[in-house]
């Protein structure tokens, strides 16, 4: 079969490799739709970040070259023997985390803070980008049969959005400010406008992706290059701040501005991945009992956040910008998001023959 590995940054390759055998506890996918995610996108101009290189993952015991993706559904075509609660013919999405489930986060349910977290398609495994993959039956999730594969494919970064804001203890009425509006940032909109967000204010420079967050759920979109925008959200917020403010961009200066953009007492919400270390001035926490929280993926919350899809609350789909085929994964995936703010989710499906 045709699968697409990361050999080293800016090194990915389309490859042909024996397909996938079932274990007893397993499930054989044939893949429909994996998005291309922002981690995807670090390991390609950075890596590795996730990707064990020097020794295997203790958990998939891969090391790179690995199969990658992650945000992934498709149907069943095989199970393994002491599978009973998956059949052929399903319809699934994938909750690719690794977890150990010995450990002292593991033993809670916390299991995305797992001392050897890992995840399909990073940490090794058979990911998404490959015609079949083959996954621990635990990780299957059923579909409604009304939900596409395209948005059984967007589950994955969409709980990452919904596990923020519920982690960053937003209240319905709170004022909330997002900064950076790549997929990610755009499902947190989402995310906190079904919890209630009574003001929500984008900060972004693409102009593409400021009409995206408009259409969405942003109230107010900031341009930092044209303005101030620590002060143009207080403008905004009685000269408060926010309650909330989450960082999704990934860079010194938007941590820096979440924080300062946030009222005292507030909760400042780190949910990217950082390729470099940032300087951060603490005093503005201490002086003003403002807090941090971060997260890393999502824990216990996949079925909610199918039916959230499926019943239309967050519009997924509205992300997305273009469909390719896996031949197509570097120059029309991996270097396009690269190259051009416009593009934000593009979904590879294995099958599919030419881009649309």
């Amino acid at each position: 079969m045709k699968a697409a590995l990361w050999h080293n940054a800016k090194d990915i390759r389309v490859e042909n490799i024996a397909e996938p055998a079932v274990g007893k506890d397993e499930v054989k996918i044939k893949v429909a739709y994996c998005g291309i995610c922002g981690s995807d996108l670090h390991e390609y101009l950075a890596g590795p970040i996730f990707i064990p290189v020097n020794e295997p993952h203790p958990l998939s015991k891969d090391k790179a070259p690995i199969v990658m993706g992650h945000e992934f559904a498709g149907e069943v075509v095989e199970v393994g023997e002491a599978v009973t609660d998956v059949k052929v013919g399903d319809r699934v999405t994938v909750e690719p985390i690794y977890s150990c489930g010995k450990c002292a986060a593991c033993q809670k349910g916390h299991y995305n803070v797992c001392e050897h977290l890992g995840f399909v398609g990073l940490s090794g495994g058979y990911g998404g980008f490959a015609e079949y993959s083959v996954v621990p039956s635990k990780m299957v999730h059923k579909i409604p049969d009304h939900m596409t594969f395209e948005q059984a494919a967007l589950v994955e970064p969409t709980a990452v959005a919904v596990h923020a804001v519920r982690q960053s203890g937003l209240q319905i009425g709170d004022s909330a400010a997002v900064f950076g509006t790549g997929p990610i940032g755009l499902l947190v909109i989402q995310a906190a406008k079904a919890a209630g967000a009574s003001k929500i204010i984008a900060v972004e420079v693409s102009p593409e992706r400021q009409e995206i967050a408009k259409r969405v759920g942003a109230n107010v979109v900031v341009n930092p290059i044209e303005v101030d925008a620590v002060q143009t959200i207080k403008e905004h917020t009685n000269g408060l701040g926010v309650d909330v403010a989450f960082e999704v961009a990934g860079i010194e200066p938007t941590i820096n501005a979440a924080v300062q953009s946030t009222r005292s007492e507030g909760n400042v919400v780190n949910v990217s991945i950082w390729e470099k270390p940032a300087n951060i001035h603490l005093n503005n926490f201490i002086l003003t009992e403002r807090r941090m929280t971060s997260i890393i993926g999502y824990r216990n919350i996949f079925p909610q956040v199918i039916q959230l899809i499926a019943n239309g609350q967050i519009q997924a789909s509205e992300l997305v910008t273009k469909r390719i085929g896996l031949n197509d994964i570097v120059f029309e995936g991996f270097e396009a998001l690269t190259q051009s703010k416009s593009q934000i989710k593009i979904l590879v499906n294995p099958s599919l023959l030419k881009v649309f």
